[in-house]
């Protein structure tokens, strides 16, 4: 049998007077005849499977990607390196095919990689307890505001613009029909205004979401902006790259409430943006009122350790009006990908990593900051950047492309008044020479 048709016609006679008809047509004519589409349809002829992909081939030789250009893009996604063990381990079939782990007596291998994975998020965060992942890093901030709503009975939300516009976009819509205010907060010099945070400080402020480091690459005082919230029902919200948490002070350590944020980074491939993952962890007050699942470990009947599911709050679970979040799944397999690429790099692999893209990321911004024309806005970053350019960003963006490099992100294509803005991100990937060679591209580009 050809391996790409799933029956023979035999088969599928088999299955017809099964049903109690004999062919296919007989099968339709339920479906009135002007609904019938009538002929052929106009498909190409067939060809083998060695044509087909010779065929795939020329038409993906065409795709620019980061095997053929030097990546700068960032503003959420990341080209980091992933260790060829992640790919291995997350495509065994037994994590790759596995399905919803309901019956923990089968399903030990899938909560335990859950309860893993939650261990080290919570580590790396330096939170109390954390989900086994949402959808990707907006969902999980939108899950973050509507927590703090929940457990405040509050309706607003206070937002710094210095978030990724993406995400806000997504907690609004999110939102919509759920009766909650969002306020933006003002940024200054690249990071969020704590003048314009303590005027909008009210007691109907439910949450306030902070980025760090934030969508212009500004590293926030997560401190001095716990501080100016003095009511202790209002929940602050941390959105952050996980890969920076490496370097930075945990902000569980930081008075920070819900902690959020992108997975991608951690061992999963860029992916045409998807799938991700988001990752949310909480201090103790609020795990009852997480979304999502929690796995956690117990002991069985012959004394050994197991891994159970403990809490599953979703509306497939529970009453519908009872349920934290109508995300019925988490994305298990990458969320098992960060688990392997936590483990096989360790401690010290992702300080490594980190200290890498933060020295390479200053490396290039002191050598742009020096060409004639260009000015680096962000003064204290970790891997991204902001930078002025002398004309239209998006133009920059279009002619690097054309000399083998993503050059970054064009800010206009989220405001459009912010024409000549380009973001830049560096990871350990950037070799010193890819660094140079754009620095000279940069010297040598007219826009």
């Amino acid at each position: 049998m050809h391996q790409y048709i799933p029956n023979t016609e035999d088969e599928q006679l088999k299955m017809l007077n099964e049903v109690g008809i004999a062919s296919f047509e007989e099968l339709l004519a339920s479906i009135p005849e002007g609904l019938r589409y009538a002929g052929d349809l106009p498909l190409p002829q067939a060809k083998s499977e060695i044509e087909h992909k010779r065929d795939i081939q020329r038409i993906i030789s065409g795709d620019a990607s980061t095997n053929s250009h030097v990546s700068f893009l960032g503003a959420g996604s990341y080209d980091h390196f992933i260790p060829h063990v992640v790919d291995v381990l997350i495509s065994r079939s037994e994590f790759y095919t596995a399905y919803t782990p309901y019956q923990a007596e089968v399903s030990q291998g899938t909560l335990q990689a859950m309860y893993e994975y939650q261990s080290m998020i919570c580590e790396l965060t330096g939170m109390d307890l954390a989900n086994s992942s949402m959808y990707d890093g907006a969902s999980a901030m939108a899950e973050a505001c509507l927590l703090a709503v929940r457990h405040t009975r509050r309706k607003k939300i206070l937002i710094s613009s210095s978030v990724n516009p993406v995400y806000t976009d997504v907690a609004i819509t999110y939102a919509h029909h759920q009766g909650l205010e969002f306020e933006f907060i003002d940024v200054a010099e690249g990071i969020t205004s704590l003048d314009s945070l303590a005027d909008k400080l009210d007691a109907t402020v439910a949450g306030v979401v902070i980025q760090n480091p934030n969508f212009f690459g500004g590293l926030e005082d997560l401190l001095e902006i716990k501080a100016r919230i003095t009511d202790p029902k209002i929940q602050l919200i941390a959105v952050v790259n996980p890969i920076s948490l490496n370097l930075l002070e945990a902000p569980g350590k930081q008075g920070v409430d819900i902690v959020v944020g992108e997975g991608q980074s951690l061992g999963n491939h860029l992916s045409f943006g998807g799938p991700y993952l988001g990752f949310m962890a909480v201090k103790e007050p609020l795990i009852r009122k997480v979304p999502g699942r929690i796995a956690g470990e117990s002991i069985d009947a012959n004394g050994e350790r197991a891994f159970v599911m403990v809490l599953r709050t979703r509306e497939q679970d529970i009453r519908r009006e009872r349920a934290t979040s109508n995300i019925c799944t988490n994305q298990g397999l990458n969320a098992l990908a960060a688990c392997v690429y936590m483990s096989s790099l360790g401690k010290n692999g992702l300080r490594k990593v980190a200290e890498l893209c933060t020295q390479k990321a200053h490396y290039l911004a002191d050598s742009i900051n020096a060409i004639d024309g260009y000015s680096v806005e962000t003064q204290y970053f970790f891997n991204e950047f902001l930078v002025e350019v002398p004309g239209s960003a998006k133009a920059l963006v279009a002619k690097a492309a054309q000399s083998g490099f993503f050059i970054g992100v064009a800010l206009s294509q989220f405001d459009s008044n912010q024409n000549n803005k380009l973001l830049i991100a560096v990871t350990e990937k950037r070799s010193k020479l890819e660094l140079d060679s754009l620095v000279e591209f940069l010297e040598g580009c007219s826009i």
